[in-house]
């Protein structure tokens, strides 16, 4: 498996472009945050960490879509596809909050390292997890003011003002109905597959693949055959990156994915591995599946040995066949409709960078 690099057909420096765009644009903020009153320096820091790292795939996406509309390259288009990547910073902090995560990226995650800006005494924890929850808030926020003021034209804007509100609204109900359904996945034995993908589509498929290239494309004034064609590319893609991850989850190493392998177990996700395993299982099989799903104290038996179940059921083997499925989906689509060279390169190197990855 690879990892995204400079030499990918997609990157050509464009990862470097919107990591300088997010500094500054941070920079600047978080400068204004902390000249307010100088004890608001530890969320400041934790603002700046949230976005200090990442593969840029969603700004990728986004910057691609408007190349594919025909384009020309843009540093206010590289802005505006940043603005992304701060959607995607602000919906990790709320997710590792909602998961009480220890550990991403190889570091504390928000909550815990906002935890020592607080008081000393019963109310720590508490006040480490106010703070990360509004660390995400001004995330989100400046997703908006990023966007708003990239430095393209006021009308292009209008065209993509109406995605936005979409973007956030499907954002959110892929987290609620994960919420709604988490540990629910334990107890319904056979939960359906179905369930767990509806809520890889709206957690993650759509902001992170079809959602960009939307942007990008209706920035650019692109027509209606052009957002259903990225409709066709992105979903599946989308649905297929978000699989891998739930694959990397529990078989990954921590030490490239920087976050635990205990996280979606002992939270008993409903991903779409644990729901075939509990569908295909045998009685003792789901049975002692149910045993260890949701255990706070599930440990590294406990984990070879949840591992050893999802294997033996099929589910990690059906989870790669439906990862395949979905990239020779997201690649029937993209050779179905005619774009210009770099763009529809740039695509077709984005379906192996987003599936065939390790970290």
């Amino acid at each position: 498996m690879s990892e995204p690099g400079a030499g990918a057909a997609w990157d050509g420096g464009l990862k470097a472009r919107v990591d300088g765009a997010l500094h500054d644009f941070v920079a600047a903020e978080t400068a204004l945050l902390t000249a307010i009153d100088p004890e608001l320096k530890p969320v400041s820091e934790q603002l700046t960490a949230a976005v200090a790292d990442g593969k840029r795939l969603r700004a990728a996406f986004a910057y691609w879509g408007w190349r594919a509309a025909g384009q020309p390259d843009s540093e206010a288009m590289v802005r505006a596809a940043t603005a992304v990547e701060l959607v995607h910073a602000a919906a990790v902090v709320h997710d590792d909050l909602i998961d009480d995560s220890p550990v991403r990226r190889g570091v504390p995650t928000a909550h815990l390292a906002l935890r020592t800006a607080a008081p000393a005494g019963p109310g720590q924890r508490a006040a480490g997890r106010a703070l990360a929850l509004l660390v995400g808030d001004l995330l989100t926020a400046w997703s908006g003011q990023l966007l708003a003021s990239c430095g393209l034209p006021a009308g292009y804007l209008a065209r993509a003002r109406p995605l936005w509100a979409t973007l956030a609204r499907e954002l959110v109900a892929g987290e609620c109905l994960e919420v709604l359904r988490t540990r629910a996945v334990s107890v319904r034995a056979g939960a359906p597959e179905a369930s767990s993908l509806e809520i890889i589509r709206y957690k993650t498929a759509k902001y992170t693949v079809e959602h960009p290239l939307h942007l990008g494309a209706l920035l650019a004034g692109a027509p209606p055959a052009l957002l259903a064609a990225f409709t066709a590319y992105g979903l599946p893609l989308g649905e297929a990156f978000q699989l891998r991850d739930d694959l990397l989850g529990v078989f990954g190493d921590p030490r490239r994915t920087g976050k635990s392998n205990l996280d979606d177990l002992t939270g008993a996700k409903p991903t779409a591995l644990v729901s075939l395993a509990l569908a295909r299982s045998g009685p003792d099989d789901r049975d002692r599946l149910n045993a260890l799903l949701g255990r706070p104290d599930l440990g590294p038996a406990g984990l070879d040995e949840l591992r050893d179940l999802l294997e033996r059921s099929g589910a990690r083997a059906r989870v790669e066949e439906l990862i395949e499925e979905r990239t020779g989906a997201a690649r029937a689509a993209l050779a179905a409709v005619t774009l210009p060279a770099p763009a529809a390169a740039a695509l077709r190197d984005l379906v192996t960078t987003a599936t065939a990855r390790i970290s």
